[in-house]
Formats: structure tokens, sequence, C-alpha cells
């Protein structure tokens, strides 16, 4: 199975709406947890949250983009932008 980069920027001035949506995102990502290589926030230099990164084992990029679109963040519109790339390992091995 391939691994999908599902890559989002945050809206500006969205904290609040990350924080209220934050318990539905991880519950969503709880369905795939045996499947995730690597999940979490992308950082300000200050520390804040500014988006989201998730490497996630998928079948298709179809099946990826039907995560990504079920995610409540995304359904809530928090991000700005969002994309799925597939995505290959390499290190470590």
């Amino acid at each position: 199975m391939p691994y999908f980069a599902i890559h989002c920027i945050d809206r500006p001035d969205s904290a609040e709406l990350r924080l209220a949506t934050r318990p539905a995102h991880l519950a969503h990502i709880n369905t795939v947890r045996g499947d995730v290589l690597v999940a979490g926030p992308l950082l300000r230099p200050d520390g804040r949250a500014m988006g989201s990164l998730l490497i996630i084992d998928f079948d298709d990029r179809d099946t990826a983009i039907a995560f990504a679109n079920g995610d409540p963040y995304h359904q809530a519109g928090l991000f700005e932008s969002r994309s799925v790339t597939n995505w290959h390992k390499v290190f470590p091995e």
C-alpha cells in the first residue's frame, strides 16, 4: 500500500476553530490508527499550530482524498489550503 502525505495550512486567526474541532479530528485519525506513519501539527516559530501533516498508508489516492475530506478540520473550514500527495518512505529502512 502506498503512503500519502496530507499537508494542510490553517486559515489565519483560526486557533479557536482548531481547538474546538481537535477532539473530532483526533477521533477521525484514530479510525486509521494502524496505517498512520506520522501525524501532527505544523508549527510556527513560536510553537503555535499553523496546519497539519499526516502521512498515512492508503490503498489509493481516492481513498486518501476521501479520508481528508472526512476530516472534521476540513469540514469545519479550518484549512486555507490542502494537498494530498503520494509519498515514498526511504529512511529509515
